[in-house]
């Protein structure tokens, strides 16, 4: 889920210097680092064969693999060990031979692929963990850690754009029964309909978490009373629809806190969307609303 767990006003710049990169396409890294590379060799020409920049190509080299990928890193590699070579190599007034550049040239290239595939590889690495680290390993939702620093995230910037924001609380009525009766692979297959279902009916920048059994969470940013009325509704009927073709009495308790203005805390947001809930539950296949002024 391409979501930002983080608020970029609260952040030091250098995190949202960073943020800013990774969000640019691999084209971007790679003009940028071929414009690095290029200048350098500006550089590394005109101090001539006896300054050697080899050294410092490896920072255009390792830029565009980090945030460009591996093949973006082998195709500066290549351009900083040509450009490295041509500034290098100057007929006339080289002191060594045009084999021994080339030699030397070859080196180079081979250091900086080797360094822009490890940088790849670590990259993707970190970005797999940190993936799986915010995701619910069974129905691909985030998971309850990642939600809590969404809900923090937003709230803030709630406080600091006055936009109104929505949280939706639903759990699954008779769930523990289907359980029971079909078996807890069934249930696994319906709490992973659940997800896929809502995802199928939310805009890419609302979230659905799964909290914990089959307990659900959905936040919409920049979402009024108004308009979470008519979401909240579509997202029960496809929910239901998807149950009811696949023959499993489910159906769903929702409670929708709509923040006219921040909460105090996260916690108390979640909290409150959770006992609308209950609320809700005690009827079963209902929702209901409300809206938190302070």
């Amino acid at each position: 889920m391409d979501h930002q767990l983080w608020n970029k006003g609260k952040e030091a710049p250098i995190t949202v210097f960073f943020d800013f990169l990774a969000a640019r396409s691999k084209l971007f890294h790679v003009v940028v680092g071929l414009l690095c590379t290029v200048l350098l060799g500006g550089v590394d020409y005109l101090t001539g064969e006896g300054l050697s920049l080899a050294i410092i190509y490896l920072i255009p080299v390792a830029f565009t693999a980090w945030f460009g990928g591996r093949w973006a890193g082998v195709a500066i590699s290549l351009a900083s060990a040509a450009i490295w070579l041509a500034a290098n190599y100057q007929p006339g007034l080289s002191h060594e031979p045009f084999f021994i550049k080339l030699w030397n040239g070859g080196t180079a290239l081979g250091f900086f692929i080797v360094v822009s595939l490890l940088l790849a590889k670590l990259r993707q690495m970190l970005e797999n963990e940190r993936v799986m680290s915010h995701t619910d390993f069974l129905t691909g939702a985030v998971n309850s850690r990642a939600f809590a620093e969404i809900a923090a995230s937003e709230t803030r910037r709630m406080r600091r754009y006055e936009h109104p924001l929505t949280i939706a609380y639903f759990d699954l009525d008779n769930f523990k029964r289907v359980n029971d009766e079909f078996g807890h692979s069934v249930g696994n297959e319906i709490l992973r309909v659940v997800v896929a279902t809502i995802l199928g009916a939310i805009r890419s920048t609302d979230v659905v978490a799964r909290l914990g059994g089959d307990e659900f969470a959905l936040l919409f940013p920049e979402t009024g009373y108004a308009a979470v009325q008519v979401v909240i509704p579509k997202v029960k009927e496809q929910l239901q629809a998807a149950m009811e073709e696949r023959g499993w009495p489910v159906t769903f308790s929702f409670g929708v806190l709509t923040c006219a203005l921040p909460p105090r805390s996260p916690d108390e947001m979640i909290a409150l969307a959770d006992k609308l809930m209950l609320t809700a539950k005690q009827e079963k296949n209902t929702i209901r609303y409300s809206v938190y002024t302070g």
